[in-house]
């Protein structure tokens, strides 16, 4: 059983191209993020997570993708993208999505969630719902703390248009004196030093919140005495982050960097939100200083920041809750007294995160190595860690005991730029060799290298993964990693990071699938392989999962060899250009997106190579998407999987996968979504009835992790 989720329309226009549109695709995706808030199954705080992380999603579209449209139409960039639209035609349809989405994201949070809250004994109030009591404590409360911390900023002839912060929360005020009809206006930012939501008697048995916003609005007569108050609007503005100092050609990548955040401060902005009822005439005064149109106004009912709600998920509800999963240390690993760099001599380890241990394995491998006297030598890359990470305190400690240790921090990480320019320049003062990547590519490739001096000589240890070495998202992404010491992948891993951290003119590798170099060709080759099983009558088939498919020449590809009769079965979870099931062109292509408790983000490819046992073709895993970026502007790495019971979790994973009928949503030609259903006589812990988050924690529990 099948239900067609809702769309906007088809994202196909009627020429019937042969790709979907990319934003259009994307937005498509965060719907089924939004679908898992109004779905009963889960428990109620995490529907309200997910309230949020859409809310989330779509700021970061509006500032990346949203932006860079708005800078192709400012340039004069009318070139129609792979789909036939041109950038204004792509912008007007996706504002027409985003208020459609957003308006559904109200409508579940106001309708259905906040009523159940409620039932629940938590109560999200307005200041007008609060008795005299509980007002007067508000107002005390905010003299005490909230008052002396704003800054209403004037704009008059004395104060120019105030500095608007990226995503921040405003109040715009028109106010005058009450002997003159003239208006000024004025803002007040809501802090972000405070919390989002103030408990009101936080010893009584249930939860009486009053979002913060609420309680300065109402008590803007202390920051105007002897004004008059004439109307008041909230609003949040977000800026564009699709900018770039001029080229990657600098002579000081960190100073590039630098200089790239001040101007992403300073972008132009892209999107101004505001309440239904907002004022008309501050809403203009706002656009006017910040030079945008009124179609670049979004109002909606409902909270104008919804990662507000983040704080609300935060409660002690257990109940509300899912249940805490813990993930279980790998077989191979259990003794945490034992040499890991023995174990990973007797057989290479394949990980499978958040299911197994991201600590009990990674974390312990690089752990290990800084400690152990007999290593000589580490070499990490971090694309994205955490703010506390362990890999740091390890690199330093390993740098401070006399090792060689070198760190790839790519410090163009979008968003996370900050951070990890104050990491590298952590392990620069404590002696680590910090290199900044190849100048031109984004390094994306997520690899370790330790270095050990054996009775043999030395021996090479690698562990090559599909997600970052972030503690915090190996809870909520699922990874996959190898830790390995394969002289034929060790051998390509030193390559690399001669690459990464010197100069290399290498362009061949034996094993890895290194990008820009030689990933997009040998995917072509394999591909190809299938094209010539498949005409050669024998089992062709091609899996792969990923995060997004946008690659032209890749698609072009998929569909030749769907029209020569390979199965391809691809799971991804973002937005995908390819159309799939199209009659001629590509009805051997199925597609499907899983979404649901944790965030799919391995990237996993299988090759039949003229086998029917899928244990029997060729596996890879690693860091890239089928996107043009990954391919051609990033260092990416995908490792072979050569161990024989690796392969077969991998087979058992994509079994799995395919399965699940409870959080898959398959993709259709026109570009919508059907969301399966699960048989009604599925047994209760299998992926067509739980799904394959489910499962896989099940098996895991059980001691037969996939």
């Amino acid at each position: 059983m099948t239900t067609t989720h809702p769309t906007a329309g088809p994202l196909v226009t009627t020429e019937e191209p042969r790709f979907f549109n990319r934003d259009l695709s994307w937005l498509e995706f965060n719907r089924r993020v939004l679908a898992q808030a109004n779905d009963e199954s889960f428990p109620l705080l995490e529907r309200i997570k997910f309230l949020a992380i859409f809310a989330s999603n779509l700021d970061e579209f509006f500032m990346k993708r949203v932006g860079l449209l708005k800078r192709f139409i400012l340039s004069g960039i009318e070139t129609p993208a792979p789909d036939g639209r041109r950038p204004t035609q792509s912008l007007e349809e996706l504002r027409g999505m985003v208020n459609e989405l957003q308006t559904e994201q109200a409508r579940i949070w106001l309708e259905v969630v906040m009523p159940q809250l409620a039932n629940a004994g938590i109560h999200v109030l307005t200041y007008t719902d609060l008795d005299d009591a509980q007002r007067a404590w508000i107002d005390d409360w905010h003299r005490n703390n909230v008052f002396p911390i704003l800054t209403p900023l004037a704009v008059d002839p004395g104060h120019k248009f105030p500095f608007i912060s990226n995503l921040s929360e405003n109040l715009g005020v028109l106010v005058g004196s009450a002997d003159r009809t003239e208006r000024h206006f004025a803002r007040i930012k809501i802090p972000d030093v405070l919390p989002r939501f103030v408990r009101i008697n936080p010893e009584a048995s249930e939860v009486y919140l009053v979002p913060l916003d609420e309680i300065i609005r109402h008590n803007l007569d202390d920051l105007f005495p002897g004004m008059t108050l004439h109307e008041v609007t909230p609003f949040r503005l977000t800026r564009n982050a699709s900018i770039q100092a001029h080229g990657d050609e600098t002579d000081n990548l960190y100073e590039h960097v630098e200089a790239e955040l001040q101007l992403r401060r300073f972008a132009n902005a892209v999107r101004i939100e505001v309440p239904e009822d907002a004022s008309r005439q501050i809403v203009r005064l706002i656009l006017d200083e910040l030079d945008l149109e009124q179609s670049d106004v979004y109002a909606r009912p409902g909270p104008l920041e919804y990662q507000d709600l983040f704080e609300i998920t935060g409660l002690e509800r257990p109940d509300l809750k899912l249940s805490h999963y813990k993930p279980v240390v790998p077989a191979v690993l259990a003794d945490d007294e034992a040499d890991i760099f023995a174990l990973i001599r007797e057989r290479d380890v394949l990980l499978h995160h958040p299911y197994e241990s991201f600590q009990a394995s990674v974390e312990r491998f690089v752990s290990a190595a800084a400690r152990d006297p007999d290593v000589l030598a580490i070499k990490q890359t971090i694309y994205r860690t955490s703010r506390d990470s362990p890999f740091v305190a390890s690199l330093i400690r390993a740098a401070e005991r006399g090792k060689q240790v070198a760190c790839l921090v790519e410090l163009r990480a979008r968003f996370d730029e900050q951070k990890n320019l104050r990491f590298a320049r952590q392990l620069e003062k404590h002696g680590v060799h910090v290199a900044y990547g190849v100048v031109g590519l984004k390094t994306h490739c997520k690899c370790s290298l330790v270095v050990r001096r054996e009775s043999k000589g030395l021996r090479c240890y690698a562990h090559l993964g599909t997600g970052n070495y972030n503690p915090a998202t190996a809870q909520l992404y699922t990874d996959l990693g190898l830790l390995t010491c394969n002289p034929r992948i060790t051998e390509d891993v030193v390559s690399l990071f001669n690459l990464l951290t010197g100069r290399s003119a290498q362009t061949e590798y034996n094993e890895l699938l290194v990008a820009p170099t030689t990933m997009r060709s040998r995917f072509d080759q394999l591909i190809a392989r299938e094209i010539e099983f498949a005409r050669a009558g024998k089992p062709a088939r091609i899996f792969a999962k990923f995060n997004s498919l946008e690659d032209i020449k890749i698609t072009e590809h998929l569909y030749e060899a769907s029209q020569a009769g390979v199965q391809v079965d691809l799971v991804v979870r973002g937005f995908c250009c390819l159309r799939p099931g199209v009659p001629g062109l590509s009805e051997n292509i199925r597609v499907w997106s899983i979404v649901g408790r944790f965030l799919e983000h391995s990237r996993i490819f299988h090759f039949g190579a003229g086998h029917d046992n899928p244990a029997d073709g060729d596996w890879f895993m690693g860091s890239a998407d089928w996107m043009y970026r990954n391919l051609n502007d990033r260092v990416e790495a995908i490792v072979p999987i050569y161990d024989r019971a690796a392969r077969e979790r991998l087979a058992a994973l994509r079994g799995i996968l395919g399965r699940d009928h409870k959080r898959a949503w398959d993709l259709n030609p026109d570009g919508s979504y059907t969301l399966r259903t699960p048989p009604p006589d599925a047994p209760e812990e299998s992926p067509e009835a739980s799904g394959s988050f489910r499962a896989l924690m099940h098996l895991a529990r059980a001691g037969t992790p996939v």
